[in-house]
Formats: structure tokens, sequence, C-alpha cells
């Protein structure tokens, strides 16, 4: 393997079972600062306990196991290699590569890894001083551990569906699996943190995790609300999500502009804002008394957000943009996913592209933190199906060419 220049967690490996992303996108953040992470995959399933794997969004006109959007995004930076479990001598394999790794991880459903014969117990007996970190949806212990969950689940579970919605609607929830991306960015703290305990005290330690409470860190406002002011988020008069209350704010939401499904963001912040904004909207609405205070901007905030659709209705959303921040007010226009990648400068590093084995080069996110000495890299796609099993399993376990054929004929590998 090509080893990389100096990075902060060079010296980590991991033994990784994690998937979709509330999993992999954790150990991908290691990946990227230098940790050789290992993703063990199901030969028998073709690699489907990640069911992210080879399902669109493809990459460019590929297809296949390979070629799967998402999977490639989240698995960037790791290598690959396979193993039946369902084999004795596979598993005989796992404890050979958990007794040269600092951690295993996993984000299957409690009690997968204890019934594979390798929950936490099982691993330090192997390595007494292992990280193990779980992650799923309701934790490994409590009364909702039998259960199972998917990222919205856990969202509706947690109580942060219900903080989100418009007036007179049902809760919203999001159209993509948020907890996926908080339990992610948990997980890989919680990795660190007991990488980081081990360091200074030679022990290891379980971390469990679960999704519904990494959730429950997010409803802090509505939690304060309810419990100091018995105003709960979903009552007569449900504020609009879009609009702010706390700190009052009015003028404050996103508004269609000219052309198709075409936005723009404005927070009137002040009463200074909106004087501002008045006379860059210049018509004679804007310019009435009424408005210069905040009592009055919240009191008929209905009428306020109407008549200023039908001002930026008319308008090319950057336009209404550069204009208001010409004048000192918070505004952007509504990006689409393509354009924030493709054409925004300002955040053109956060894309790298990386070689794939199969599918050649391609462009997965990187990671919004800059350090100076030690800064994160993607170079290398997402492994193949056992694409790494020669390495893992030669270099590292010291199996020769001819056993590691030999265990792939057999079905092992």
């Amino acid at each position: 393997m090509t080893k990389q220049a100096a990075q902060a967690l060079e010296n980590v490996r991991i033994c990784d079972f994690t998937g979709q992303l509330a999993g992999a996108g954790a150990t991908k953040i290691l990946a990227a600062f230098g940790a050789e992470v290992i993703r063990i995959e199901d030969p028998v399933h073709r690699g489907k306990w990640d069911i992210l794997r080879g399902v669109p969004p493809w990459v460019g006109d590929a297809r296949g196991l390979e070629a799967g959007g998402a999977f490639n995004n989240h698995n960037a930076g790791k290598l690959g290699v396979t193993l039946n479990l369902r084999e004795p001598r596979a598993k005989e394999l796992l404890r050979e590569l958990v007794a040269v790794s600092d951690a295993v991880t996993e984000n299957f459903a409690a009690g997968v890894m204890e019934r594979l014969g390798f929950g936490y117990e099982s691993l330090r007996e192997i390595r007494n001083d292992i990280v193990y970190v779980s992650n799923n949806g309701f934790g490994a212990t409590g009364p909702y551990s039998p259960f199972k969950s998917w990222g919205p689940i856990a969202q509706a579970v947690s109580g942060l569906t219900h903080t989100s919605g418009l007036p007179d609607l049902p809760p919203a929830g999001w159209g993509y699996s948020f907890m996926d991306h908080t339990g992610g960015y948990y997980m890989a703290t919680a990795i660190l943190m007991g990488l980081l305990h081990r360091q200074r005290t030679g022990e290891g330690q379980w971390v469990d995790l679960a999704c519904i409470e990494a959730a429950g860190t997010l409803n802090g406002v509505a939690t304060l609300d309810a419990t100091v002011n018995q105003r709960p988020m979903r009552r007569p008069g449900m504020p609009n999500s879009n609009r702010s209350h706390s700190p009052q704010m009015a003028p404050h939401g996103i508004w269609r502009t000219r052309g198709e499904d075409e936005w723009v963001a404005i927070a009137v912040r002040n009463d200074d804002d909106w004087k501002a904004m008045s006379e860059v909207i210049g018509e004679p609405w804007s310019t009435e008394k009424r408005w210069e205070g905040i009592e009055a901007r919240l009191r008929d905030e209905s009428e306020l957000e109407q008549r200023l659709a039908e001002w930026t209705i008319t308008h090319d959303r950057r336009e209404i943009a550069q204009l208001l921040v010409d004048a000192g007010v918070p505004a952007a226009p509504v990006l689409k996913p393509q354009e924030r990648i493709e054409f925004d400068q300002r955040t053109a590093e956060l894309w790298v592209t990386v070689d794939h084995t199969e599918i050649g080069k391609s462009r997965v996110e990187g990671l919004p933190v800059s350090l100076s000495e030690t800064p994160w890299t993607l170079k290398r796609g997402a492994a193949c199906l056992g694409e790494h099993n020669g390495y893992v399993f030669g270099e590292l376990l010291g199996l020769s060419g001819q056993e590691i054929m030999s265990l792939a004929e057999e079905g092992v590998i």
C-alpha cells in the first residue's frame, strides 16, 4: 500500500463493520485524517450489509455493485475485505484482525455482533484494550434496544420531527436521514474519545450510541420553551418554522424569486436592517412608518411576508441578495446542490476528486475543517468488494498468496 504523508491518525487501525451513513460517515472522518479503516463485508450477500452498495444515484455512466454514488461517497479512503463469518476459518481471520486493530466499529441492530460471536466481551478476550463503538437507532441497552430503526424513525421518536413544519400541517420531518448525519458525527467523536482514554490509561471500553439520544441533543430550544413557558411547538397558531422568534426577527425566511424554483433567504435582524431593506425595495408600502418597529412587523408578519413576496417574485435571487448585502442586510440566494458543488468557489475545496478502481475519477464530500499541520486528505475511492483482501490477509495477517486464493475458492473470503 502507498503510504500517505504524516497525518493525525496514521497509527490508528479500525476494524469496521459500519454501513449507510450513521456508521460509514463516522469512519470516513477517521480515514480522512489518516486512520487505516478496514471495512468488513459479506461475500455471500455481495456486500449488502450496507444496503447503499450498488444502488442509485449512480456515478456517471457506471452501473452495478461498485457504482453507487452514496456508498462511494461515504466510504472513500477506506480499505475493503470480505469475510464469510458463517465459516469457522473466517472467524479465525477476524480474530487475528481484531488483535492488530485499535477499535471495532459497527452500526448493526443491537445483538447482531453477539450473534456473530464478536460482542464486546468476546472482543476483549481477543484484545483486552480494544475500543468497541456500537451505534444504532435505539442503542444497545434500555427498553428500546430490541427495536430496529432508520433515520426518519429515530428522528420521530426523538421528538425532533415534531419541531419541524408549517402551520396547520402535519410534522414535516426531513426528506433525508438527518439522524444519520448527527449520529455519524457523534460516533466519530466517540471513537476518538475512546482511543484517547486508552492512550492515557491503557484501558479499552465499549461506547454505546443511540441516534434517538443524538437527536435529543438538538431539541434544546423547544424543550426549554415547553418546560419553562409551557408552550409546545405544535399549538394553535404554531409559528412557521422559517420565522425567528428567538431572537425576534421580521421578516425572516425564504421567498420565491423570478425564475423556476428560484428562492432567496433574508434575515432582518433589527429596525436598522429593516430601514436599509425598505430603501432597497423602494416601494411606497415598504417606507410606511407602521413597519419601522419590530412589534408591528411581528404583529402583522403574514401581511409583511405577502408584500415582500410580491416584490421578490419580480427580481432575480442573486440580484436581491447582492443589493441587500451591500446595504448591510443578511441575505443569500438559495443554491441548488449542483450550484453549490460545481459553481460556488467559496467551497471548492470541500469537494474532492478520488480515484476508484472500477469507475475511475469521481467527486466526494470532503470535511469542513482545516488543520494547519495535519490536514485531512481523501485520494482513494471506496473499496471494491474484497479489493484489499491481498493486503490485509497477506501483509497484515501473514497469509501466502496461495492461501488467500484457496480461501476465496472455498468461500471463506
